[in-house]
């Protein structure tokens, strides 16, 4: 490391002297450092970047604490060795072992302290016929049909315009249209393969990003794959332009992005984009996570995520050196031109149709106007920025314009430089030293500064690290002073602060001690000892059971449980033995589960019990062993053959002439396909299933069942008539015959048949005459007489 006055040989002199560190004095007469009572070095150095505390142990004793803080030169003229003396250093230091051809330096360490501030310059020089990648990312909706047909010849042509402005000029190209989701694209299964099916047209089908072409500097290649190109479809007017912008910027190695290029990212469409948020729609509520998401070339997170937002894509934009150029129809002119204000190192381009020498004119001009704008882009954590500032001055070279933060119509090899000053408002909460980065990139550049910040909040008072505080003497190691050493990945950090922090750590004592002379002291904790080096161990932070740290069969050592004898587990709660899981017949969890932790796992779900011994799903019915049965019997139960049949079988099977009978077994019948039955006993005992088949078949022939049928019909036809016969029979013993009701007209029925028995008799009589002669006369009546009376 190298102070940056020193060396920076190529910088003119005057700008030299524009590196300097700034702290705010106060006006003379006016010391904020003793204006008010101060006891501690901590407190001494936050009043301001002029104070410095003395350590001296003999240092005006007899005028208090409050005296050791005031301006350096009060505390040299009343005694207090430089030596003796803590002081917020500001410090600048410049790395110039790294090689830059566009952006210097790279790499600059700066120590600061409260209220002060510090100021580098920055040198970002335009370099001539810079190779240039340039990725066309064309909407392919349909109406963007004329729009591709244009876009065919426009490879050869560009570049062969590219050679006045670029050495190497490579080409790549994908395609978007929107989300594949309703409401953006028809989903009938009619359309989603080809959403121009009413048009009687083939076309590919929508898709949010899909990669065709890497990067490549054969122009026949990319000419081939444009003509290959077909378009697609969509319902709604905006597009995915955004979604499709953020792929192809973040998938750098599926793109082919080269290191040493400049790059472009040129997004061709005739309508607006989709911007965050708008996928709720959809029903997508997953804010994107700024990732590549291709696979086969294809954005797979186009239904799960939604469109980037604009800081989103700026970032990812810078992050990756990429300028944007929008080529947008006049239509959609106005609503990017708010769009491009947004994006630093975007471009918008006018045209009025996709035509290929507009095309051409449109990079062409974008890339001169691009690299003829060199902007600044400073870049703060998050968590610093409430505690630091920064500003950005340009110096921009002769004929080029200045502009905020940046310089319009820069030629190339001319140099730009940025006076950068960054300032330390207040220390972290916590009051510890911290250490940051802020990354400097000129935009779209693939080469930037880092500066490592750190801030100086605490004291060292020297090698004795005695602050003589109040009477107390502290040690405390977190502040550039002695013992501090220069390390390239961290800055500058003290040895003795470290060795209190743990590898990887990101606090002293793991956040529960104190690091006094470099060695951490432990809190004391009601519910333990905290212990170890870094205060990383106690003997409480283990399992619990039933209130009992390790169940009170163990010991917490190091966050875990050391259990006794005969116990395991996590808080010892597991017996080591495993009799608690034995079966009455002596197996473990009768055959069929695991012991953990002192219980029996039943390996398969059907079994439960302390053993795994009960299994109702297997006694339930005979059913369950019908397969079981079929089997053997297809094998004609030879005992040589049982074994084919342990598939289908969760029971142990044997043969019997006769089947097993008992109190304990259950007996089954099994009908086979030839109608012949087969008997078969089974029980479950110690967790096991047993089967005993008999193997002698009761089989019935053809002829028997025609005879058993017919005489069942026979017998029902006899039963029949001889219902009909005593029902007959019945109906004479009460009085009624058809015959006698004939002769007498007389009736003998119950009080139930009344109502349908008639109860008057009805007779008509014809009378004839036959005189006169030709008068003849024929009468009738119609007699009704009361049923039981005799006619006359």
């Amino acid at each position: 490391m190298t102070s940056w006055p020193l060396t920076y040989g190529s910088v003119p002199l005057c700008l030299l002297l524009i590196v300097a560190l700034c702290a705010g004095t106060s006006p003379p007469g006016d010391n904020l450092c003793s204006s008010a009572p101060i006891t501690s070095c901590k407190e001494c150095l936050r009043r301001g970047p002029q104070c410095s505390w003395c350590f001296k142990e003999d240092f005006l004793e007899e005028a208090g604490a409050g005296h050791r803080c005031d301006l350096r030169a009060n505390l040299l003229r009343r005694g207090c060795g430089p030596e003796f003396t803590e002081n917020s250093d500001v410090k600048v230091d410049v790395d110039t072992t790294v090689g830059s051809t566009q952006v210097s330096p790279r790499d600059i360490a700066v120590t600061l302290a409260p209220g002060s501030e510090a100021s580098f310059v920055v040198a970002v020089k335009q370099l001539p016929r810079y190779p240039v990648d340039l990725y066309y990312l064309v909407d392919v909706s349909a109406s963007m049909q004329e729009n591709l047909d244009h876009l065919k010849t426009v490879g050869v042509a560009l570049s062969l315009r590219m050679t006045e402005y670029s050495s190497d000029l490579w080409l790549g190209f994908g395609s978007f249209v929107d989300k594949p989701v309703s409401p953006y694209i028809n989903v009938h299964p009619t359309k989603i393969n080809n959403p121009c099916s009413d048009y009687e047209i083939r076309c590919r089908p929508a898709h949010g990003f899909h990669h065709v072409l890497s990067m490549t500097g054969n122009m026949s290649e990319f000419t081939r794959v444009i003509k290959r190109q077909r378009i697609s479809g969509n319902m709604d007017t905006p597009e995915g332009g955004l979604d499709a912008m953020l792929q192809a910027t973040a998938c750098q190695r599926a793109v082919g992005w080269r290191p040493e290029a400049k790059r472009l990212l040129l997004l061709m469409t005739d309508q607006p984009s989709h911007l965050a948020l708008d996928s709720r729609l959809a029903g997508i509520v997953i804010p994107h996570d700024g990732l590549c998401h291709l696979e086969n070339n294809v954005y797979t997170g186009s239904t799960r995520m939604d469109h980037p937002s604009l800081g989103q894509l700026s970032d990812k934009l810078l992050e990756n050196h990429i300028h944007s150029i929008f080529a947008v129809e006049k239509q959609q002119y106005q609503w990017y031109e708010e769009l491009v204000r947004l994006l630093p190192g975007s471009y918008l381009g006018k045209i009025g149709f996709f035509q290929s020498p507009n095309l051409i004119d449109l990079v062409v001009d974008s890339y001169k106007s691009l690299l003829s704008d060199v902007t600044l882009s400073v870049s703060l954590d998050d968590k610093a920025l409430s505690r630091y500032w920064t500003a950005v001055s340009p110096i921009c070279p002769e004929g080029a314009t200045p502009k905020e933060l940046g310089c319009l119509g820069v030629q190339p090899n001319q140099t730009v430089y940025f006076n950068i000053t960054i300032g330390l408002h207040s220390c972290p909460d916590h009051g510890a030293d911290e250490d940051i980065q802020v990354m400097v990139r000129p935009v779209g550049y693939n080469e930037s500064t880092t500066v490592r910040i750190h801030s100086k909040c605490q004291c060292s008072c020297g090698s004795t690290r005695r602050c003589h505080e109040s009477g107390r003497s502290l040690c405390a190691g977190t502040i550039h002073g002695p013992g501090w050493e220069q390390n390239p990945h961290r800055g500058f950090v003290n040895e003795s602060n470290w060795i209190c922090r743990a590898e990887g750590a990101q606090v002293d004592c793991s956040g529960r001690g104190v690091c006094e002379c470099g060695r951490c002291t432990c809190e004391h904790s009601r519910l333990g000892t905290i212990y170890g080096k870094y205060c990383e161990s106690d003997d409480f932070s283990c399992s619990y059971r039933d209130g009992l740290l390790c169940a009170a069969r163990g010991a917490c050592v190091l966050g875990e449980c050391v259990c006794e004898d005969n116990w395991t587990g996590d808080s010892c709660d597991c017996p080591v033995s495993t009799t608690t899981c034995q079966s009455p017949d002596g197996s473990l969890c009768s055959g069929r589960g695991s012991c953990v932790c002192g219980q029996c796992v039943c390996d398969n779900h059907r079994y439960s019990g302390d053993f795994c011994e009960r299994c109702p799903a297997c006694q339930s019915t005979c059913q369950s062993n019908w397969k079981c049965v079929d089997c053997h019997m297809s094998r004609g139960f030879k005992q040589h053959e049982a074994g084919y049949c342990n598939h289908t079988c969760d029971s142990d099977v044997v043969y019997n002439g006769d089947v097993k009978s008992g109190r304990k077994w259950i007996q089954c019948m099994y009908m086979s396909s030839d109608n012949c039955r087969y008997w078969f006993h089974t029980n479950f005992e110690s967790g096991r299933s047993r089967l005993h088949i008999s193997t002698r078949a009761e089989c019935a022939s053809r002829g028997r069942l025609v005879g058993t049928f017919l005489s069942v019909c026979a017998l029902t036809v006899l039963c029949g008539l001889v219902v009909v016969a005593v029902s007959r029979l019945l109906l004479q013993k009460r009085g009624w015959s058809p015959g006698d009701a004939s002769m007498d007209g007389e009736y003998n029925c119950t009080g139930k048949e009344l109502s349908y028995i008639p109860t008057s008799n009805e007779k008509t009589v014809t009378y004839r005459r036959d005189r006169p002669p030709n008068h003849s006369m024929e009468m009738t009546v119609h007699v009704k007489m009361p049923l039981g009376e005799p006619w006359q």
